[in-house]
């Protein structure tokens, strides 16, 4: 167990220390646990998530055709016309970039509403920072709520075997998306006193021009296939990544009929995010062989034993440890790390595991809001920004993102223990 454990910490320096290469961090880890025999080769299928690793590739493909389709910036056009002021459209606008957020892939999101803030600043001659933060702080937020919204609810979904209805009622009690809700709501308060000076008014040029609707088709079919496939009785382990992939691998079909470009094809090809499947094809390995060696059942106790089995002060240091951490190292290794760790927490107590599930998903989700490096949405947003010119100090994102993310952590981390302890 020591020397898994060992392995296991330095693959985690070496994810904080090389971000650009995580990638081959987490497969060079994963061969050298397999090359020693701590995850014995026969045990290779059973620790990878093949559902997870085809609902996101498939996801984000579908997100690639329908940012292209120009429908995401259609919406924002509508959602624009409909508002008084550059106050009432910096809350309209990270409540649309939160929406969208719940459906598509938090990076993705940023990328298509940032550049509608960016407009309107450049045409009101404003400041396009605290538009700009507060979009990707809202992405992430509604990241948590719906099955596909963001990798860490995936990996969530994955594991504890959810479904997409799940996130909404689950063993008849309200889902991680009402949770969410709830804190986006409040959340509006906080957006509203930050931007409670910016009242010049904004008027409409013009609207998006769609150029296909395939893309948007799709995307509501595979909502609709994912909600059916909740009904199905002993459907397959790997349904939903089935449903994403094929309908991706359909629009990609219907392009190249429409189009006749094969370029085109190899450029939504592309937009997918294979270091982010690569990292977790690797990541899935080596948490199977810490968990073969025991390192997890450790950690578990170390749990139990620093909250003396206290279930509520369990559930609070996970919760807010997630927030810590996620506000400075990537959330996904540390979300699929945890997992098998809370559900170990939750044996050994005896109690089913699903309050720590939804407190691990809500602290790491959120708690990537306190800092400019807490979230990739985060990342993406200030790039944006500095290519613009712009100049993005650490304290003008805080100003945002921690008010944001106290309020949306602490009513969500009450609601969950009030619903599910």
């Amino acid at each position: 167990m020591i020397l898994a454990l060992i392995l296991f910490v330095v693959t985690y320096i070496l994810l904080l220390a090389l971000p650009n290469h995580r990638h081959w961090v987490a497969l060079g880890s994963a061969a050298v646990f397999l090359a020693l025999r701590i995850l014995p080769g026969s045990e290779i299928l059973a620790a990878l998530d093949f559902n997870v690793l085809l609902m996101i590739a498939g996801t984000m493909g579908l997100v690639s055709l329908f940012i292209e389709s120009g429908m995401p910036a259609l919406l924002a056009d509508c959602l624009i016309a409909r508002m008084p002021n550059v106050k009432w459209v910096a809350v309209a606008l990270s409540l649309f970039a939160g929406f969208i957020s719940a459906f598509v892939d938090n990076v993705a999101t940023v990328l298509m509403i940032a550049p509608v803030a960016m407009a309107i600043a450049k045409r009101l001659e404003l400041d396009p920072v605290p538009l700009v933060i507060a979009i990707a702080v809202s992405s992430n937020l509604q990241g948590a709520a719906t099955l596909v919204g963001d990798t860490t609810s995936i990996l969530l979904g994955g594991y504890a075997d959810m479904d997409f209805l799940d996130f909404f009622v689950f063993h008849g009690k309200p889902g991680m998306f009402w949770v969410v809700e709830v804190g986006a709501v409040l959340t509006v308060l906080v957006l509203l006193a930050l931007f409670r000076n910016d009242t010049q008014r904004v008027e409409q040029q013009g609207k998006t021009v769609v150029r296909d609707y395939v893309p948007t088709v799709l995307l509501c079919l595979m909502l609709v296939l994912l909600i059916g496939a909740s009904f199905l009785p002993k459907k397959p382990a790997i349904i939903n990544g089935l449903i994403c992939t094929v309908l991706f691998v359909a629009g990609l079909m219907i392009e190249l009929v429409r189009t006749k470009d094969t370029s085109r094809i190899a450029l939504h090809l592309k937009s997918i995010d294979y270091q982010t499947i690569l990292l977790l094809f690797g990541l899935f390995l080596v948490i199977g062989g810490i968990t073969q060696a025991g390192v997890v059942d450790a950690i578990s106790r170390l749990f139990l034993l620093a909250a003396s089995d206290n279930l509520f002060v369990i559930y609070t240091l996970i919760v807010w440890a997630s927030v810590l951490f996620s506000a400075f190292i990537d959330n996904i290794p540390y979300t699929a790390t945890m997992l098998p760790v809370v559900q170990g927490i939750s044996a050994a107590l005896g109690v089913e595991p699903y309050l720590l599930y939804f407190g691990l998903l809500a602290g790491a989700t959120l708690g990537g809001n306190l800092t400019p490096v807490g979230a990739s949405a985060n990342i993406t947003a200030i790039g944006i920004l500095r290519r613009e010119g712009c100049t993005v100090r650490t304290k003008d994102f805080m100003r945002i993102g921690v008010p944001f993310s106290l309020v949306a952590v602490l009513s969500g981390y009450l609601l969950i223990w009030v619903i599910w302890h």
